[in-house]
């Protein structure tokens, strides 16, 4: 079943409050009314009656509810269509990293904002929007102060995800480096990371090209391309650039990681060869003594008691002189 929620602003005063879908014509049709139309899970009828009555591009209506679709800002003749994701790290199975991915689409119209939200993910969360809007006494500038306001808050989910995914890649360099070696959990959370980061650069990235279409367009009001929100979308843009440069950054570090993580198995397995190594020459020492004593053959000390330390100090002499050369060249 659809659910159907909407505000109507004029001259940045809340006007009115989920109107029916049978007025949104009228609001729309107001100059001074500033019109904003949620549809949640919307009905085939329902999204075919407001692109008839709005017409509304078909292809447009057809990749707001269409599974798989990559952000973009795409204009029509009467309307621009815009496709964002949000993103939130989570926990996932066995406390492992996942990216939780929400979609929202969006018709913008010289005086209104359809947004069409299908249940796909995580929920985008429309309250938090709608205070941004409210908060930021952007209104009474037209269409664009939603439309930023929207972007707004899902490049700063954005941020927050990258930050919460830096977070886990520090934890995991500690981890990396710990006295406790944990070979297996160390790839296993890179894996997870990896997989999420991956998720993260396909939100985040086409969003460049999303916030630049908007500003190349001026999609402000029906008046023209009005100048008010110029420094406001400057500033998102802003944004845009910096999540998706610490997203590369992540990527690069991610990949340092795993395989710094390669190279201290490498190096532990040279460490343990060293040692089991080490240990083999000095058992060595008492293996050989016991060896040339235990010959059947006359020897100097032989059958005599003094043969016998004579090999206990050989033994200890070669034993200890071969464990100290070997600590002292960091072998053990």
């Amino acid at each position: 079943m659809t659910g159907i929620r909407g505000r109507v602003w004029r001259d940045g005063r809340l006007v009115a409050t989920d109107f029916p879908l049978a007025e949104l014509d009228g609001h729309l049709a107001d100059a001074a009314a500033l019109t904003w139309l949620d549809l949640r899970d919307p009905e085939e009828a329902v999204l075919a009656q407001l692109a008839s009555e709005l017409a509304l591009d078909r292809h447009a209506v057809e990749d707001a509810v269409a599974p798989r679709e990559r952000p973009k800002a795409t204009r029509h003749a009467s309307h621009t269509f815009l496709t964002c994701y949000t993103a939130t790290l989570v926990e996932g199975a066995q406390g492992l990293p996942a990216l939780a991915v929400g979609r929202i689409s969006a018709f913008v119209m010289p005086r209104g904002l359809i947004t069409v939200r299908v249940a796909r993910g995580a929920e985008v969360d429309m309250d938090q929007v709608v205070r941004r809007w409210e908060d930021d006494g952007l209104l009474g500038h037209g269409v664009g102060a939603l439309v930023h306001g929207l972007l707004d808050v899902l490049v700063d989910g954005h941020f927050d995800a990258v930050q919460a995914m830096d977070d886990r890649l520090e934890e995991l360099e500690d981890l990396l480096f710990s006295e406790t070696v944990r070979t297996r959990e160390i790839q296993v959370r890179v894996f997870a990371l990896r997989k999420a980061l991956v998720s993260l650069r396909r939100v985040v990235l086409p969003m460049r090209e999303v916030v630049a279409a908007v500003m190349r367009q001026r999609l402000l009001d029906e008046a023209g391309p009005s100048r008010a929100l110029d420094g406001e979308f400057a500033d998102l843009y802003d944004h845009v650039l910096r999540v998706a440069e610490w997203t590369e950054s992540l990527r690069d570090m991610v990949s340092s990681v795993f395989e710094t993580n390669l190279s201290l198995q490498d190096a532990r397995l040279n460490t343990i060869m060293k040692k089991l190594a080490s240990w083999g020459a000095i058992i060595a020492v008492p293996t050989a003594v016991t060896g040339w004593f235990g010959q059947n053959l006359p020897y100097w000390g032989f059958s005599e008691p003094w043969g016998l330390w004579q090999s206990i100090v050989l033994i200890v002499i070669g034993t200890i002189g071969l464990y100290w050369l070997f600590r002292r060249n960091d072998w053990l």
